[in-house]
């Protein structure tokens, strides 16, 4: 499909960069309708996922078999995030059941394994899915934001022809489909503030685990970690069976298994991204596939795509992916 630059998201005047657009949803957009209900399943390595639903009837009645729409947070980030939430009670609103999963040792419950999670674990994603459709879903569509709609693509990719039917279509905003480049990208000192965050939340992960699992996690090495390049090279890749960061990066970037989706699947990305350069998108590729469409808004940073009025609850991005979802054509 031909890539699409959009125009369409016009961000507040007072947000004039894509910083500012990442930043402020994240630290002033409260959402405080949203009622879970939680749900634990049991992993085949004896790990648990916590699944967190929220159904548009109200009710925790699975028998109303609505259409559902299955959630994959961020790095670091978890069911309870603006982006996850804003875009839950949106689409609770227009009738759509939400499963918002919550990545290994991301749910407010340190996992029981000593492995955490990684941008392309999908053998965890695959698992949520079979258990919505042992729930009745006939109609089910993916969504992921930052690392979690790497992992989307990489599953869809992985699937292949063997796609089950029951998954209509798939949308996307804001991915890193190159990891290592996005990995080298927030390593520039205008993006140092991202990458310290997510090492800050990391930090006390690595020496939580370290006293349940000293063989395979040392805390000491933690000192070597200055990058997020750093601890995927000492923590992520050796804990998930990779040789190093080079090699994750290298087998679990969605660029690479992009081109084998077989179902409509929509990417957005925004231009001014400080997180995930356009340069990094892999634009030619995806002109040549006939089920995906990439969509390069103007605006909107790393999982922002704030309005431009005061008054308005809903973000663009949640107006774009329900037009997608409601949609009998890709575009």
């Amino acid at each position: 499909m031909p890539v699409v630059r959009s125009s369409n998201h016009n961000p507040p005047f007072w947000l004039p960069n894509g910083h500012l657009q990442t930043i402020y949803p994240s630290l002033f957009r409260k959402i405080n309708s949203v009622d879970y209900q939680r749900e634990r399943i049991v992993t085949p390595d004896h790990d648990f996922l916590d699944l967190d639903w929220s159904l548009a009837t109200k009710k925790m009645e699975f028998k109303h078999k609505n259409k559902l729409v299955i959630l994959s947070h961020g790095l670091e980030g978890n069911s309870t995030r603006q982006y996850i939430l804003g875009m839950v009670r949106f689409l609770n609103a227009e009738g759509y059941d939400c499963l918002a999963w919550n990545f290994r040792s991301c749910s407010g419950e340190m996992n029981k394994t000593s492995r955490f999670y990684h941008s392309g674990a999908t053998e965890d994603l695959d698992l949520v899915i079979c258990n919505a459709f042992e729930k009745g879903y006939t109609h089910v569509d993916l969504m992921g934001f930052s690392l979690g709609g790497n992992l989307t693509l990489k599953y869809l990719g992985e699937q292949n022809t063997r796609t089950d039917s029951r998954i209509k279509k798939s949308v996307v905003f804001s991915v890193p489909m190159d990891l290592k480049a996005c990995s080298l990208a927030i390593v520039k000192p205008e993006n140092r503030i991202y990458q310290s965050r997510f090492l800050r939340t990391l930090k006390p992960k690595v020496d939580q685990k370290a006293v349940h699992f000293p063989a395979d996690i040392k805390p000491a090495d933690f000192k070597f970690v200055n990058t997020l390049y750093d601890f995927d090279d000492i923590f992520t890749a050796p804990l998930h069976g990779f040789q190093n960061a080079d090699h994750y990066y290298a087998m679990c970037s969605a660029m690479f298994f992009v081109e084998n989706i077989t179902i409509p699947t929509l990417i957005v990305n925004a231009a001014n991204d400080p997180i995930v350069p356009e340069n990094s998108l892999p634009a030619s590729l995806i002109e040549t596939l006939p089920n995906v469409l990439l969509e390069i808004s103007d605006f909107g940073g790393h999982c922002g795509f704030r309005p431009s009025g005061l008054s308005q609850t809903n973000y663009w991005s949640e107006l774009r992916a329900l037009e997608f979802l409601g949609s009998k054509f890709l575009l």
